[in-house]
């Protein structure tokens, strides 16, 4: 069996505004109708003894992963939860530890959750090409045909040729983002393939990989699988033991120092979605190949990428920009400056921003909310609770809530009382009183919430009781990540 792992837990910085902290690239749609998340797993369809998708992604993910993964209809293997991010190296052998429970032994197919691939018959015939490779204990990657000089990408050289069907070969050498003078020599070689980042092994040669050339990674890796707990749709690690687990690349850690690293070939339409200007080049063109989303008006534009979220843009006389719009932050760049936009998400960050970290719109496990105006002593929510979600049974000690029921209907709870109410009528939470909120209706309940006191942080909140599990701790509390 082939177990696919997926590998979700990036932040994509280079796409902010649309790309946050809590609700970075691979959870978005940004490219067709369903997420990055969602068509990494949905590309597998057709591949012969695939199995359940193992994914790896942060902590504060958690829900929305489980969510995205729901709609699609998939059962995982396991959603293994990371306290933070140790790179690809731990993240891999955590999967490949947990595929083999129950002494099992399966193909792990690695994929990033992030990238486009658009001829996924190619994809697939890649991956077959690749699978009797892994099947012998070698450690797979698959390069990508180079289709132009980029020096956002890295490069695997070709070693000696293999198998001159699949043009597989052994790996010669890894080499970092180049700049673009090597990267146009490493191009007209022709000896070179970009490093997409997919892979496929066995998960014991893996295993036993790591454990001869960074044991400082695998001993504890089977240290926090050991202690490790499900807790509902969720493997959690033990947070003691990851911390010591240094962060470390899988090419770095043991691709470049195998002997038993073959490399696949294929062109297959990729492109890992890093920038603004991948964007545009996998975007749908106009007659002026500017990729327009959104209530956008133009004239005179040429070789542009703009995205409207929420209100008209207009725009003029510009060649090959970036321009996009969120209810809260509009980017403004040309395209070949747009690996830069990390260095603003890097101000906001250090100024303590919330634009870095969370939209206006904050997705949780029993719906969303979106804040309206805030000031010093209030703030107004739209809350939508998803037919059959609650929230937990909290109160808060420096604010006091009103709640306006827009659609649908909704269970009070207060304090020792329960009440039904219904479109057009309201309540009043005094501070410091035990709530609840309840959709027992078959559509959204959709409703405003005022707040008002002395102090409207999300860290003043005592949880009684959650059905997601989720514990009444500052640290999870803190900038708003786990109401």
């Amino acid at each position: 069996m082939i177990v696919p792992v997926i590998l979700a837990g990036g932040s994509g910085t280079r796409l902010w505004p649309l790309s946050r902290q809590l609700y970075p690239k691979q959870l978005i749609d940004i490219y067709n109708e369903h997420t990055l998340l969602q068509n990494t797993i949905l590309r597998l369809e057709g591949i012969e003894s695939i199995g359940p998708p193992i994914v790896v992604c942060n902590e504060e993910h958690r829900f929305m992963t489980a969510e995205q993964l729901r709609k699609i209809k998939v059962d995982p293997h396991a959603i293994i939860l990371e306290p933070v991010g140790r790179n690809t190296a731990p993240a891999i052998a955590l999967a490949a530890l947990k595929a083999m429970e129950n002494k099992k032994d399966p193909i792990l197919l690695v994929l990033p959750a992030d990238h486009v691939i658009e001829k996924v018959i190619d994809f697939h015939a890649a991956i077959q090409a690749g699978l009797k490779y892994a099947q012998n204990d070698s450690l797979v990657t698959f390069g990508i045909i180079p289709r132009s000089p980029e020096t956002g990408y890295g490069y695997i050289k070709k070693g000696e040729l293999i198998e001159k069907d699949t043009g597989a070969s052994k790996i010669e050498k890894f080499v970092e983002k180049p700049d673009l003078d090597t990267a146009q020599k490493l191009f007209e070689s022709g000896s070179y393939c970009w490093n997409s980042g997919i892979f496929m092994f066995r998960a014991s040669a893996i295993i036993k990989e790591l454990e001869t050339h960074a044991p400082d990674i695998a001993a504890p890796c089977r240290e926090v699988i050991a202690k490790g707990r499900q807790d509902l749709d969720f493997f959690r690690l033990n947070l003691e033991g990851f911390k010591n687990i240094p962060s470390d690349s899988i090419d770095y850690a043991i691709m470049e120092k195998t002997s038993k690293g073959i490399m696949i070939p294929f062109d297959a339409g990729w492109n890992d979605l890093g920038s603004f200007d991948a964007l545009w080049q996998t975007g749908q063109k106009d007659e002026k190949l500017n990729v327009i989303k959104g209530d956008v008006l133009t004239h005179d534009v040429k070789e542009s990428y703009i995205n409207s979220e929420s209100r008209l843009i207009a725009a003029v006389g510009v060649e090959k920009f970036v321009i996009v719009e969120t209810k809260d932050a509009v980017l403004v760049s040309p395209r070949d400056r747009v690996q830069d936009v990390k260095k603003i998400v890097r101000q906001l960050r250090d100024q303590n921003r919330d634009e870095s970290v969370t939209h206006r719109k904050v997705y949780r496990p029993w719906g969303s909310y979106e804040t309206i105006d805030v000031e010093p002593r209030f703030q107004v929510k739209r809350i939508t609770v998803k037919p059959g979600a609650k929230l937990s049974l909290q109160k808060h000690f420096h604010r006091a809530e009103h709640w306006t029921v827009v659609s649908g209907s909704a269970i009070i709870t207060k304090g020792d009382k329960e009440m039904l109410l219904k479109e057009d009528e309201s309540t009043y939470i005094p501070l410091g009183t035990m709530h609840r909120l309840e959709n027992p209706g078959q559509i959204p309940l959709e409703l405003i919430e005022v707040q008002s006191g002395s102090y409207l942080g999300e860290d003043d909140i005592v949880r009684f009781d959650d059905v997601y599990g989720r514990k009444n701790d500052k640290k999870y509390c803190k900038s708003d990540k786990n109401i």
